[in-house]
C-alpha cells in the first residue's frame, strides 16, 4: 500500500501528541545572513514570545515503527496500527516548507524504534544535518534521545539540537521491567547523564573557545507518565528532585496517563486521566524549583499522594499552622515564599517596599499579594487582617471551598488534534513550494 507524505503526516503528528513539551526554547540565536530561521528565549511549542506572537514547533514521530513493546504505548510492536515513516530528505523538506510558509518556528522530534537504537538515531541524525548544512535551517530543533543509542551517536545528534530529552515515561524500574520489557533504568539514565556531562564540557569549551559547536544549549528535559502504575505522588517527586540534582535537567515534565489499549495491567480504558493529579505534581515541582522546598517536606511514606482538594503549598501550611502566622514586616525571603498567596515576585516587592514603610494589608493587596489565602498566615505590624477570625479548622475550611471551584468540576484535556490543521492542498502547496 502506497502511503503519501500527506497521510504520514496526519498519522505521525497524531502520534507524537503523548509527548509533552510545551515549554520555552531556552535560546537565544539571531539568524544569519544565507541561512533561514533563528530561535528566541521567549517561548516555544504553543507559547507566546516577547511581542505577542503566538509560535509553535511542527511535533511529529519520525516513524511509528517500533520494535519495543511498552504496553502503555499506542506504538508498540504488538499494536495492531498503519505503520509509516518519513526519510530524512521528507522530513526535512516537510520541515523546511512549513518553516517558509510560517506554520512553525521549530521542530520537535521522536521517532518509536527502527531495528535498533542505532539505527533510529543515525535516521534522526541525517534528518537534522540536511536541515542545519543543506538548508542552512537556524531554527529550534527540540529531539528525543533513543535509550540504548551508543554515545558516539548521541553527542552527534546534540550537536545538531538545541534540546534533547529522554523520557524516563515510569518512576520505578519494577514499573519498567512490567510495562516496558525493552527499556531498563540503566539504558534510560545512561544516556542521560552522558547529556549532562558533555553540557558541562561544552560550556568550559565556550569559555575557551568562542566559536566552538554548541551541545544542546537549552539543556535536557525528561517525561514520567502519571496514573499508568500504582507508584505514589512521592516516589514521582523524590524521583524529580533526584534528575534535577544530579543530571541537572532544565524541566520535569508530567503526562496524565490516557488510556490508549485495553490491557490487564493498565488502567481501564474508560478511566478518565488524572489530570488533577498531574497538575498538583507541576505544582509541587513549581515549589521544588523556585520556592526552596525538598521534596521530603511536601509528601512522606504516610502521606505519599497530594490531596486534590488543595494546592501542595497551602497543603503545607495547614500542616504546619506552627510557623504562623509571620509578621510580614519582618519575615525572610525564605518564609515569605511559604506563605499561600504570595509568590517569588510577590515576595521580592515586599523586600524591596518595607525598606523604606511598614507594609499594611491594603499595600499588599496593591503589590498583588492573595489575601484570600495569605490571610491566614500573616500579620502586619502584629495585627490580623480586621474582622478576621483565626482558627485552624476555619482556614482549612475557607481554603478548600476556594479550591474545590477549581476542581470540583475536573479540567478536560485540551486537544491540538480533534481537526486537521492543514489541508492536503497546504501539504501539496508546501512540497512544491508554492509559497
Amino acid at each position: 500500500m502506497i502511503i503519501d507524505i500527506y497521510d504520514k503526516l496526519t498519522i505521525l503528528s497524531d502520534s507524537a501528541k503523548y509527548d509533552v513539551a510545551c515549554t520555552s526554547s531556552g535560546v537565544d540565536r539571531s539568524g544569519k545572513p544565507g541561512s533561514m530561521g533563528s530561535a528566541v528565549k521567549a517561548g516555544i511549542c504553543h507559547s507566546f514570545s516577547a511581542d505577542g506572537r503566538c509560535i509553535s514547533l511542527l511535533k511529529v514521530l519520525m516513524t511509528n515503527v517500533c520494535i519495543f513493546d511498552c504496553k502503555y504505548c499506542v506504538n508498540r510492536e504488538s499494536n495492531d496500527i498503519v505503520r509509516v515513516g518519513f526519510t530524512p530528505l521528507e522530513l526535512a523538506e516537510l520541515t523546511i516548507n512549513f518553516y517558509r510558509r510560517n506554520y512553525i518556528e521549530g521542530l520537535f522530534l521522536s521517532s518509536g524504534v527502527i531495528q535498533s537504537p542505532n539505527n533510529t538515531v543515525e535516521q534522526m541524525i541525517k534528518a537534522l544535518k540536511i536541515l542545519r548544512n543543506d538548508f542552512h535551517f537556524g531554527g529550534y530543533i527540540h529531539v528525543k534521545a533513543i535509550p540504548g543509542a551508543d554515545n558516539e551517536l548521541i553527542t552527534r545528534l546534540g550537536l545538531l539540537a538545541d534540546r534533547m530529552s529522554i523520557n524516563i515515561e515510569l518512576p520505578s524500574q519494577e514499573s519498567l521491567k512490567l510495562l516496558a520489557p525493552n527499556k531498563t533504568k540503566e539504558s534510560i539514565l545512561r544516556p542521560m547523564g552522558l547529556i549532562s556531562s558533555k553540557i558541562q564540557e561544552n560550556s568550559t569549551e565556550l569559555v575557551k573557545f568562542r566559536h566552538a559547536s554548541k551541545f544542546v544549549p537549552a539543556g535536557q528535559s525528561t517525561q514520567l507518565i502519571v496514573g499508568a502504575t500504582p507508584d505514589t505522588d512521592h516516589k514521582i517527586l523524590t524521583l524529580t528532585e533526584g534528575l534535577y540534582k544530579k543530571y541537572r535537567l532544565k524541566r520535569v515534565f508530567f503526562s496524565a496517563y490516557i488510556p490508549v489499549t485495553e490491557h490487564s495491567l493498565l488502567p481501564s480504558v474508560n478511566t478518565k486521566p488524572p489530570l488533577m493529579r498531574e497538575h498538583r505534581l507541576y505544582q509541587a515541582d513549581w515549589l521544588l524549583r523556585f520556592y526552596g522546598f525538598e521534596a521530603k517536606e511536601l509528601l512522606d511514606e504516610q502521606h505519599p499522594n497530594f490531596n486534590l482538594q488543595v494546592d501542595p503549598k497551602c497543603n503545607w501550611a495547614l500542616n504546619h499552622l506552627e510557623k504562623f502566622p509571620l509578621e510580614i514586616n519582618k519575615a525572610p525571603y525564605e518564609m515569605l515564599l511559604r506563605v499561600p498567596g504570595i509568590g517569588v515576585t510577590g515576595a521580592r516587592r515586599i523586600l524591596t517596599a518595607r525598606r523604606n514603610s511598614s507594609l499594611d494589608f491594603s499595600g499588599l493587596k496593591k503589590m498583588g499579594i492573595v489575601l484570600k489565602r495569605a490571610q491566614y498566615f500573616i500579620t502586619c505590624k502584629g495585627k490580623i487582617m480586621e474582622g478576621l477570625k483565626i482558627t485552624s479548622d476555619g482556614a482549612i475550611r475557607a481554603l478548600m471551598a476556594d479550591q474545590y471551584q477549581l476542581t470540583s468540576q475536573y479540567p478536560e484535556q485540551l486537544s491540538f488534534f480533534n481537526e486537521p490543521f492543514l489541508t492536503r492542498e497546504d501539504v501539496q502547496q508546501c512540497l512544491t513550494v508554492q509559497i
